[in-house]
């Protein structure tokens, strides 16, 4: 969720930083064309007040209703040199510590300046800067809320999909998002780019789902097409002289036979048909057992017994099998210890490949070079009878070397 939620907030802050720089933009030219228009409306009556003073300078009458007076102390320097220079103009300065709007002409080489109140003009410049502030305050906030509204959407919807994909690669195939896909058809305007990654996700899991269903019935058909003729071989075998072709025969005839039957049982883990027979084990003596029958040499160390709610027939596959895989695979000595609940399977050989640590066993892949000392069966039975028994299975590698196989069983409910 971590990552939707920084895409969802980054979606947000993304839609409200465009807003609050297209608001700033139009503020500032909303700002200038105001100000223009309100301080032009004082320009002109100064101006015009100008014009009035001056005619009057000139036939010698005085303009009483107005503030005028030949260069006065509080003339702005600029407005002195613009009249210097034989010119009118105007501009916003002070008189007495208060804005006014100044405005001087030449007058008998003097300048004669008139001046009116510019406070209250102000005061509605500043009334506009904080209606212009506000409504762009407002603007972003609300357009905010739409981003994050939206951008949840979005967010939620991929999350949606990323945890299907997590599920798919998890194993579990009939993980669908189930986004509706009757829009796909509504043509370009209404395409959505979620919705199609959703449907590519759903289409892909279920073509995987159909290969591997295909590939399951394929290995189940094949064993159960061979078990047949393979049974009859074995009893014709039985029929050969004494010697050595017939112990070589039947050396074959085994193997097969034993590659047969772990296919159906892959075919059966497969299939989710197997049901556990749960019963309460007592750990320690159960483990003993189970390696005594083996009959591989392997020393059993119980640091910690428990009692265990498990299946007795599957553990015991499960546990004979990482035994002939660390006879077959690693180096003695083969250490099997039960701490608690936890049961350690290890050798001292070589240890686990690390494409088997890291994906966990794949049938028909043994990691061995030669390809000629098993299946990669034996492991992948492992997986399946520990999901059935809902033990937990990891596979490592001891830090002083060798492969380590632990299993933590589900402890007995009353225990």
């Amino acid at each position: 969720m971590r990552a939707t939620s920084s895409l969802r907030w980054k979606i947000a802050a993304t839609t409200t930083a465009v807003c609050c720089a297209v608001a700033a933009v139009l503020g500032i030219l909303v700002h200038n064309l105001v100000s223009q228009q309100i301080a032009g409306e004082v320009r002109k009556d100064v101006s015009r007040e100008l014009e009035h003073a001056l005619m009057h300078y000139e036939y010698g009458t005085t303009h009483g209703d107005v503030n005028s007076s030949l260069d006065p102390p509080g003339l702005p320097p600029p407005l002195r040199r613009l009249v210097a220079r034989g010119e009118t103009g105007s501009m916003v300065g002070e008189h007495e510590g208060k804005p006014v709007m100044w405005a001087a002409g030449p007058a008998d080489g003097k300048a004669l300046a008139v001046w009116l109140p510019y406070e209250s003009t102000r005061s509605r410049l500043r009334d506009v800067d904080t209606t212009i502030l506000a409504s762009a305050v407002l603007a972003a906030g609300l357009v905010a809320l739409a981003g994050l509204f939206l951008a949840d959407r979005i967010s939620r919807r991929l999350a949606t999909t990323a945890a299907v994909a997590r599920r798919i690669s998890a194993g579990d195939l009939d993980a669908r998002v189930g986004f509706p896909a009757g829009a796909a058809s509504d043509g370009p305007r209404a395409r959505d780019e979620v919705r199609d990654v959703a449907l590519a996700l759903d289409s892909m899991a279920a073509s995987l789902q159909e290969r591997l269903e295909a590939e399951k019935r394929f290995t189940a058909d094949v064993a159960h097409e061979l078990r047949t003729p393979l049974t009859g071989s074995i009893a014709a075998a039985g029929l050969l002289p004494e010697g050595r072709p017939k112990e070589m025969i039947n050396d074959r005839l085994q193997a097969l036979h034993r590659l047969t039957e772990d296919l159906l049982e892959i075919s059966r883990l497969d299939s989710g048909v197997e049901r556990a027979d749960l019963t309460r084990l007592e750990l320690g003596e159960a483990v003993r057992r189970i390696v005594a029958g083996t009959r591989l040499a392997a020393e059993v160390t119980v640091v910690r017994d428990a009692v265990v709610l498990s299946d007795r027939r599957r553990l015991d596959r499960i546990l004979s099998n990482l035994l002939v895989n660390a006879h077959k695979h690693g180096s003695p000595p083969v250490e099997v210890t039960v701490d608690g609940p936890e049961v350690a399977v290890r050798d001292h050989g070589p240890g686990y490949p690390a494409e088997l640590v890291a994906r966990g066993p794949q049938r028909f892949r043994t990691g061995d070079p030669g390809r000629g000392r098993g299946h990669g069966l034996g492991l992948t039975i492992v997986a399946g009878q520990a999901a059935v028994l809902k033990i937990g299975l990891s596979f490592g590698n001891a830090p002083d070397g060798g492969a380590l196989t632990r299993l933590t069983l589900p402890p007995f409910p009353d225990s």
